[in-house]
Protein backbone atom coordinates (compact mmCIF):
# COMPACT_ATOMS: atom_id res chain seq x y z
CA UNK A 1 0.00 0.00 0.00
CA UNK A 2 1.53 3.25 -0.68
CA UNK A 3 1.39 6.06 1.46
CA UNK A 4 -0.86 8.08 -0.05
CA UNK A 5 -3.24 4.71 0.02
CA UNK A 6 -2.37 4.95 3.50
CA UNK A 7 -2.89 8.45 4.27
CA UNK A 8 -6.21 8.49 2.36
CA UNK A 9 -7.52 5.24 4.71
CA UNK A 10 -6.66 7.54 7.38
CA UNK A 11 -8.54 10.17 6.19
CA UNK A 12 -11.25 8.31 5.71
CA UNK A 13 -10.88 7.26 9.73
CA UNK A 14 -10.58 10.92 10.45
CA UNK A 15 -13.86 11.71 8.69
CA UNK A 16 -15.56 8.70 10.25
CA UNK A 17 -14.13 9.07 14.18
CA UNK A 18 -15.30 13.20 13.85
CA UNK A 19 -18.61 12.34 12.65
CA UNK A 20 -19.17 10.41 16.12
CA UNK A 21 -17.11 12.43 18.27
CA UNK A 22 -15.45 9.36 19.40
CA UNK A 23 -11.41 11.05 19.53
CA UNK A 24 -10.90 8.17 22.36
CA UNK A 25 -10.27 6.06 19.22
CA UNK A 26 -7.88 8.00 17.76
CA UNK A 27 -4.84 6.04 18.41
CA UNK A 28 -4.77 3.94 15.74
CA UNK A 29 -4.40 6.72 12.85
CA UNK A 30 -1.81 8.72 15.60
CA UNK A 31 2.13 8.76 15.34
CA UNK A 32 3.86 7.77 18.48
CA UNK A 33 5.29 11.61 17.53
CA UNK A 34 1.82 13.43 17.43
CA UNK A 35 2.20 17.14 17.96
CA UNK A 36 -1.46 19.25 18.20
CA UNK A 37 -0.61 23.10 17.37
CA UNK A 38 -3.60 25.53 18.37
CA UNK A 39 -4.89 28.52 17.39
CA UNK A 40 -5.02 29.76 20.49
CA UNK A 41 -2.01 28.23 22.47
CA UNK A 42 2.31 29.61 21.86
CA UNK A 43 3.18 26.37 22.85
CA UNK A 44 2.31 22.77 20.65
CA UNK A 45 0.67 20.14 22.41
CA UNK A 46 2.73 16.59 22.13
CA UNK A 47 1.40 13.13 22.48
CA UNK A 48 -2.01 11.39 22.19
CA UNK A 49 -3.84 12.45 25.60
CA UNK A 50 -3.63 15.92 24.95
CA UNK A 51 -4.13 16.06 21.28
CA UNK A 52 -7.51 13.37 22.31
CA UNK A 53 -8.49 15.92 24.92
CA UNK A 54 -8.84 19.11 22.94
CA UNK A 55 -10.26 18.01 19.95
CA UNK A 56 -13.14 15.86 21.75
CA UNK A 57 -13.67 19.40 23.27
CA UNK A 58 -13.39 21.32 20.31
CA UNK A 59 -16.01 18.77 18.78
CA UNK A 60 -18.35 19.59 21.66
CA UNK A 61 -17.69 23.80 21.16
CA UNK A 62 -18.40 23.85 17.55
CA UNK A 63 -21.52 24.36 15.81
CA UNK A 64 -22.63 23.42 12.53
CA UNK A 65 -19.06 22.12 11.96
CA UNK A 66 -18.36 21.30 8.32
CA UNK A 67 -15.33 20.40 5.44
CA UNK A 68 -15.49 22.43 2.52
CA UNK A 69 -12.49 21.30 0.47
CA UNK A 70 -9.46 19.11 0.85
CA UNK A 71 -5.85 20.24 -0.31
CA UNK A 72 -2.76 17.75 -0.66
CA UNK A 73 0.83 18.33 -1.11
CA UNK A 74 2.53 16.75 -3.92
CA UNK A 75 4.14 14.37 -1.69
CA UNK A 76 0.41 12.97 -0.23
CA UNK A 77 1.95 13.11 3.17
CA UNK A 78 0.36 16.84 3.94
CA UNK A 79 -3.15 18.05 3.82
CA UNK A 80 -5.31 20.61 4.35
CA UNK A 81 -8.98 20.26 5.37
CA UNK A 82 -11.07 23.55 5.04
CA UNK A 83 -13.84 24.05 7.20
CA UNK A 84 -16.40 26.18 8.82
CA UNK A 85 -18.24 26.19 12.27
CA UNK A 86 -19.85 28.46 14.97
CA UNK A 87 -19.16 29.20 18.96
CA UNK A 88 -21.08 30.57 20.70
CA UNK A 89 -23.12 32.68 17.67
CA UNK A 90 -19.30 33.65 15.84
CA UNK A 91 -19.18 32.14 12.21
CA UNK A 92 -15.43 31.27 11.53
CA UNK A 93 -13.25 29.77 8.73
CA UNK A 94 -10.62 27.74 9.68
CA UNK A 95 -8.17 25.10 8.71
CA UNK A 96 -6.85 21.72 9.68
CA UNK A 97 -3.12 21.18 8.76
CA UNK A 98 -2.17 17.91 9.05
CA UNK A 99 1.21 15.58 8.17
CA UNK A 100 1.82 12.50 7.87
CA UNK A 101 4.06 9.61 8.49
CA UNK A 102 5.60 7.02 6.16
CA UNK A 103 3.03 5.04 7.65
CA UNK A 104 0.21 7.48 7.08
CA UNK A 105 -0.34 8.12 10.67
CA UNK A 106 -0.99 11.92 11.45
CA UNK A 107 2.25 13.50 13.45
CA UNK A 108 1.30 16.75 13.06
CA UNK A 109 -2.04 18.17 13.54
CA UNK A 110 -2.40 21.69 13.29
CA UNK A 111 -5.35 24.58 12.74
CA UNK A 112 -5.78 27.89 11.84
CA UNK A 113 -9.03 29.84 12.27
CA UNK A 114 -10.15 33.52 11.44
CA UNK A 115 -11.49 35.88 11.81
CA UNK A 116 -10.50 37.18 15.25
CA UNK A 117 -14.07 37.17 16.86
CA UNK A 118 -14.65 33.80 16.01
CA UNK A 119 -10.76 32.82 17.06
CA UNK A 120 -11.70 34.72 20.51
CA UNK A 121 -15.17 33.15 21.16
CA UNK A 122 -13.41 29.60 20.28
CA UNK A 123 -9.91 30.62 22.71
CA UNK A 124 -12.42 31.45 25.54
CA UNK A 125 -14.70 28.50 25.00
CA UNK A 126 -11.69 26.20 24.61
CA UNK A 127 -9.78 27.71 27.95
CA UNK A 128 -13.53 27.38 30.43
CA UNK A 129 -13.29 23.84 28.80
CA UNK A 130 -9.37 22.51 29.48
CA UNK A 131 -8.68 24.78 32.66
CA UNK A 132 -7.20 22.03 35.04
CA UNK A 133 -5.85 19.91 32.34
CA UNK A 134 -2.49 21.72 31.82
CA UNK A 135 -0.48 18.50 32.85
CA UNK A 136 -2.14 16.47 29.74
CA UNK A 137 -1.51 19.47 27.59
CA UNK A 138 1.71 19.26 28.17
CA UNK A 139 2.13 15.92 27.54
CA UNK A 140 3.44 14.70 31.56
Amino acid sequence: MSVSDKVKKTLATWHELLERNAMEELDPILSNRIVFRSPVAFNPYPGRAAIKLVLKNVNLVFRDFQYHRTFFTEDHRGVVLEFSAEVDGKRLKGVDILRFDEDGKIEEFEVAVRPMSGLAALAKAMGERLAGHQEVLSGN
